[in-house]
């Protein structure tokens, strides 16, 4: 069962990781994908392969989605593309972790120019759109951290926590007219990075997780897939974590 089946996608940040993940369980649902990256490099065109490899169309475009005017054009260029967009996944993001004591200026503004900044362009480009359809599900992609806050991470905490109350605002504000608005807040997801972590500090994570495991990209994107199809349809304005009971 395709459960977006000719549903129109965009994807911030979806060259790889979860955003890549999102992007492939989508495609595989029917839907034609749009996704951004800071670069069309050789990973991103394998995306781009791995998608069309499922029957659907795929973009990529090279932007920065912390940029204003370059999310409104990337959005102009896919709707002139795919004729509408139904689908919107904020999922850029990036890290830059320190103790607040350490912390720089350019450190907080960094991060949260690309996890939440980049978050509003792409709501603030999509909406206009989005109101003339009358229909919409808008994913910000949040992180558990932005639920309980954590050390060593205040400015990726407190960016995720805005995206939080974005799609909260977002979905008061845009429910009138059709358009919902959720937040997915992954928890301890296993992927290149974290195989970077010393096997240690893995076992301390995992033991502090009710499940006694990483989650997967995958089962990331089953909760972006569930709440870009109609089988969501009543759900707006809440935040989904996908942590194994990490946070409860």
């Amino acid at each position: 069962m395709q459960l977006l089946r000719n549903k129109k996608v965009l994807i911030t940040g979806a060259a790889r990781g979860i955003g890549k993940a999102v992007a492939l369980a989508m495609a595989k649902h029917g839907a034609d994908i749009a996704f951004t990256d800071l670069e069309i490099d050789d990973k991103a065109k394998e995306t781009i392969k791995e998608i069309e490899a499922l029957g659907v169309r795929a973009l990529g475009y090279a932007s920065n989605a912390a940029s204003f005017d370059q999310a409104h054009q990337v959005v102009k260029e896919v709707i002139r593309e795919f004729g509408r967009i139904d689908i919107l996944v904020n999922n850029a993001g990036i890290t830059r972790d320190t103790l607040m004591l350490r912390m720089t200026e350019q450190q907080w503004d960094l991060v949260l120019n690309v996890n939440l900044k980049s978050a509003f362009n792409y709501i603030h480009a999509v909406s206009p759109h989005m109101v003339k359809q009358r229909a919409g599900s808008i994913i910000n992609m949040s992180s558990v951290v932005g639920l309980s806050g954590n050390a060593g991470q205040a400015n990726y905490s407190a960016s995720k926590a805005g995206m939080v109350a974005l799609a909260k605002s977002v979905a008061k504000e845009l429910g009138p007219r059709g358009i919902r608005a959720n937040a997915v807040a992954p928890g301890f997801i296993v992927s290149d990075m974290t195989d970077q972590i010393p096997e240690a500090a893995r076992k301390a994570w995992t033991d502090m997780i009710p499940l006694r495991r990483g989650g997967t990209p995958q089962e990331v994107a089953d909760v972006c897939v569930f709440l870009g199809s109609d089988l969501s349809s009543y759900v707006s304005g809440q935040v989904i974590p996908v942590c194994g009971a990490m946070q409860t």
